[in-house]
C-alpha cells in the first residue's frame, strides 16, 4: 500500500518546562523568514483554549509544525499534507527527519526548558482513504513501515504498539526503541532532492 499524508509526534521528554504561549512568537518568525525548507507557511493558528488539543500550529501548504497538546500529552507534531512521489520507506524518513528538525529547533529556543523524546514517537496515516483502521491496514502497512523505520533508526530493536482500534479513529502506531536516538542524526536521514510533491492537498482527517 502507498503511504502518503504522515503524521509524526515526538513527545516531550518529561513535563513541560516553559509557557506554551511563549511559542506563539517563535512560530510567527518561522512564517516571516520562511524557515522550513520546501514548505510554504502561510500562517500560525493558536489554539492552546481547546482541552488536549492540537496546541500552536504553524500552517504550511504542504505541511503542518505544532507544538502539540492532542492526547493530552505534548509533543512536536509535523504533518505532510502535499501527495509525495517516492517509495513509502522514503517518505517515511521525509516525515521523521522534518519532525526531529522540528524538535531541535524547538530545543535551540528553548534551551533547558524543552526537550524531546529519544526513544519514543508516533506515526499516524492522516488519510483514512488510504488507511482505514483495520487489521487489513495494519498488516499490509507494518511490514512498509517497518521497513522505513530500520533504515531511520538504524536498527530493528524496536516495538510497534497500534493505536485505538476503533473504525473512526485515524490509523497509528507508537514506536518505542530500545536503543536511544539522536534527533540530530535522525534530522538528516532524508535526502530533501529526491522528494517531489505531485500535489498539494490538505490532509484527510
Amino acid at each position: 500500500m502507498e503511504l502518503q499524508h504522515l503524521i509524526i509526534k515526538i513527545p516531550v521528554d518529561g513535563p513541560l518546562g516553559l509557557d506554551p504561549a511563549k511559542s506563539v512568537d517563535l512560530f510567527y518568525q518561522w512564517v516571516a523568514r520562511q524557515a522550513m525548507p520546501g514548505v510554504l507557511l502561510i500562517d500560525v493558528a493558536e489554539l492552546l483554549h481547546v482541552p488536549n488539543g492540537p496546541g500552536i500550529i504553524a500552517v504550511g501548504v504542504e505541511a503542518d509544525f505544532a507544538l502539540d497538546h492532542s492526547g493530552g500529552s505534548w509533543g512536536v507534531l509535523y504533518r505532510q499534507k502535499a501527495i509525495l512521489s517516492g517509495a513509502n520507506q522514503d517518505r517515511i524518513l521525509h516525515a521523521i527527519a522534518s519532525a526531529a528538525q522540528t524538535a531541535l529547533r524547538l530545543q535551540e529556543a528553548f534551551p533547558g526548558a524543552l526537550n524531546f523524546s529519544c526513544t519514543e514517537f508516533d506515526l499516524i496515516i492522516n488519510d483514512r482513504g488510504i488507511a482505514p483502521n483495520t487489521a487489513e491496514t495494519y498488516a499490509a502497512a507494518t511490514p512498509e513501515i517497518d521497513a522505513g523505520l530500520r533504515a531511520a533508526l538504524g536498527h530493528g530493536n524496536f516495538n510497534l504498539t497500534r493505536h485505538d482500534r476503533e473504525s473512526r479513529q485515524r490509523f497509528g502506531v507508537t514506536v518505542k526503541s530500545a536503543r536511544r536516538f539522536d534527533l540530530a542524526v535522525l534530522a538528516h536521514t532524508s535526502a530533501r532532492e529526491n522528494f517531489t510533491p505531485a500535489q498539494a492537498a490538505s490532509g484527510v482527517s
